[in-house]
């Protein structure tokens, strides 16, 4: 309705209905039109500028575009507060496992409503599950295995929940931001087989340090470093790269740095 308005709010702040397009979007339905009015609604720490704003802001708002935005806006106002009751009764109710809830949010990309869903789907006592494998399986998140002709390839994982696989997918897309271990892992595979893939494998790390927080209490979740690959290949990082160096025509020594100094 914006575009057809001429008005160009979307291409130059990220979330319209952030706190600057919310102050926009009603002072529009308002029937302010001056962009220059407009534009010193914005919040100062936006990026974009007053000029780049008042261009943007350059439209033609009918009457029948009004009323339609205060119709969006009331909305949307009403969907804020059913939000805020519902997770106002989902504290009420989680109120008992906040000791579980602050552990998993130790976990890299594990936010609090991400770790809200893991209690919701999965329970906070994961004693009937003899081992994580047996945890990731019922998970859906072990990658399953197809055989033919004495060769086995690997297929999709299996179905487990959808809810809780969502949320762990996104924690893994979360996660391969970090300088953590998680995020190593992320970046290695992302490399190969492409982020969706490096996403869901890093969910099955998620996945196995769910279950050892939830099994152990007091156990919160212990990061092996984003360098944990390099020192673990360490030896094999250094002979590859002594080879490239000499392939190069260089000769090259090693000492260690303790040494050399």
């Amino acid at each position: 309705m914006l575009e057809g308005a001429n008005v160009k709010l979307s291409s130059v702040i990220s979330d319209v209905l952030g706190v600057t397009g919310q102050r926009i979007l009603a002072a529009l339905a308002d029937g302010v039109t001056d962009p220059a009015v407009l534009a010193d609604l914005a919040d100062p720490r936006i990026r974009a500028s007053r000029e780049t704003l008042r261009t943007a802001l350059t439209g033609l708002v009918t009457a029948h575009q009004r009323l339609m935005l205060r119709v969006q806006l009331q909305h949307v106002a009403f969907l804020d507060r059913q939000i805020a009751a519902l997770s106002e009764e989902i504290a009420t109710r989680l109120a008992n496992f906040d000791d579980a809830l602050a552990r998993l949010q130790t976990i890299p990309g594990v936010e609090r409503r991400t770790a809200e869903i893991i209690i919701a789907e999965v329970g906070p006592d994961l004693q009937r599950f003899p081992s994580a494998a047996q945890f990731v399986s019922w998970a859906g998140f072990s990658p399953g295995q197809h055989e033919s002709a004495g060769k086995a390839q690997p297929t999709r994982t299996r179905k487990g929940s959808k809810a809780l696989r969502a949320a762990l997918t996104q924690s893994g897309h979360a996660a391969g931001k970090t300088q953590t271990y998680l995020g190593a892992v992320y970046r290695r595979l992302a490399a190969r087989r492409g982020k969706a893939r490096a996403a869901v494998a890093v969910g099955r790390h998620i996945l196995i340090a769910i279950y050892h927080i939830l099994r152990q209490p007091g156990v919160s979740y212990q990061d092996l470093g984003a360098n944990y690959f390099d020192e673990r290949d360490k030896q094999a990082i250094v002979r590859r790269e002594v080879r490239r160096l000499e392939a190069l025509g260089y000769r090259v020594v090693l000492e260690p740095a303790s040494e050399a100094s």
